[in-house]
């Protein structure tokens, strides 16, 4: 039997997903019943621009997965992403009240972390404690239960825009849900995609959407820098348009396809399973070619498959390099944005990337050559149940939601508080949200 029905929203730039999961009883992972993706609609790079139209986007994706789960839900666990997303690290420090360090001095030392300046337009999302110090003693992870008289915490706190999460929470209550958390989209997806070993020896998550990217780096197993770039997925398909002359959906087609029309044309043109005579053919065709180079455009890529209006075939080096250039572009921005925040973003353990745009063709490649450490494409993993409808990167986000909040549900030793260090700043702007619906 289940012990709880979690409802995870990841509302992005091109999509918004939903899945429901069960949680059973013990240790076996949350179970997924439901699981729907709808196109965004009013939302651009992370930011919600039309009420209405993101409303009903929420809407769809939500109605879709309840009936595949067959229930109702009635709160959901929602993402937020977008350049207006900053951090920063902030250390609190207090007396402890007896000769045992309680799970409310721990508290205390993180609500003092949080009186750090925070303008009156931004609202926190998490205040996550990094490690803390006792008695001068650093690198502790829970402190509960250890002797001690002074206890220190250094926390990294991520914040949003006011408006933006105003926005938000209307438009999920507009479709008659009530509010969990809401999770900076970077901090979700790490818990579907990192693993212990990256987090200890350093690790940076890019999460590439449609219309931004999350970055988020972890030292010594704790998060220390998040942030986002107004770039994603989505420029690259404008670029693609652009350079190639077709619409955007064909674009967008040409961009999800490209690897599979590529493969396709690859085995084509492999030697296995052909007779003596046809391989004998096709070398002497081969050798005529070489003879005579306009005889046949080896850059040309059949995309006819596609059914591209005027556009059978597409130029293989101009597609790549398209491509490459944007990306190298995005990369080159989160670089600068880091190091502008006093980071390197070349960390022992690489760079981690995820989210639907991490499934572009040789992005790895470019990566690694762009940043200078190895690289690779994150899958969320940690749920069972209808997981082959959410096992690609561009699920990492919506995954991790469901992560978030089981460990936000077991709250032993301060674990809840380092999950969800917000929510009392939230339920600020839900009660403030719900004042202005009649």
């Amino acid at each position: 039997m289940a012990k709880r029905i979690i409802t995870a929203l990841d509302v992005g730039s091109s999509k918004v997903c939903t899945i429901i999961a069960a949680v059973p009883e013990g240790k076996e992972p949350p179970q997924v019943i439901g699981v729907y993706t709808h196109p965004s609609a009013g939302i651009k790079k992370g930011v919600i621009v039309n009420i209405d139209e993101a409303t009903n986007a929420i809407a769809e994706s939500l109605a879709a997965a309840e009936r595949m789960a067959g229930i109702t839900v009635s709160s959901v666990y929602a993402t937020i992403g977008g350049k207006h997303i900053t951090s920063l690290n902030s250390r609190g420090v207090v007396a402890v009240s007896k000769d045992e360090i309680s799970e409310d001095d721990t508290f205390r030392a993180i609500e003092n972390a949080r009186t750090v300046s925070i303008p009156p337009s931004r609202e926190i999302l998490h205040i996550i404690p990094r490690e803390f110090i006792v008695d001068a003693e650093a690198g502790i992870k829970d402190p509960i239960g250890m002797s001690g008289t002074r206890l220190e915490v250094d926390t990294h706190i991520i914040s949003a825009t006011t408006t933006a999460l105003q926005n938000l929470v209307k438009c999920i209550q507009n479709c008659g849900l009530g509010i969990e958390d809401i999770v900076y989209t970077g901090w979700s997806s790490s818990h579907a995609v990192l693993t212990d070993t990256e987090k200890e020896l350093g690790v940076t998550l890019l999460d590439i959407g449609g219309g931004t990217t999350s970055v988020c780096i972890f030292q010594e197993g704790a998060i220390s820098y998040s942030g986002s770039v107004p770039l994603g997925g989505l420029s690259v398909t404008s670029d693609l348009a652009i350079g190639l002359q077709v619409s955007l959906e064909d674009a967008e087609k040409l961009k999800v396809n490209y690897k599979r029309l590529l493969e396709q044309a690859n085995s084509a043109r492999a030697p296995e399973d052909l007779d003596t005579p046809t391989l004998r053919r096709r070398e002497e065709r081969e050798k005529e070619d070489e003879k005579d180079p306009k005889r046949i455009d080896k850059d040309a890529l059949n995309v006819s498959t596609l059914g591209i209006e005027g556009q059978e075939t597409i130029s293989k080096g101009l597609f790549q390099q398209i491509v490459e250039a944007r990306l190298e572009e995005i990369f080159e921005m989160v670089s600068n944005q880091v190091s502008q925040a006093g980071y390197d973003i070349a960390m022992p353990a690489g760079v981690v990337m995820t989210g639907g745009s991490a499934q572009l063709y040789e992005i790895t490649k470019i990566a690694q050559k762009s940043f200078g450490v190895p690289t690779r494409v994150g899958e969320p993993c940690g749920l069972s149940g209808m997981v082959e409808e959410v096992s690609g990167p561009d699920f990492s986000a919506c995954q991790g939601l469901v992560r978030h909040a089981v460990i936000e549900d077991v709250d032993v030793g301060g674990s809840k508080l380092i999950a969800s260090g917000g929510s009392n700043i939230l339920s600020k702007i839900v009660n403030w949200t719900k004042s202005l619906i009649p």
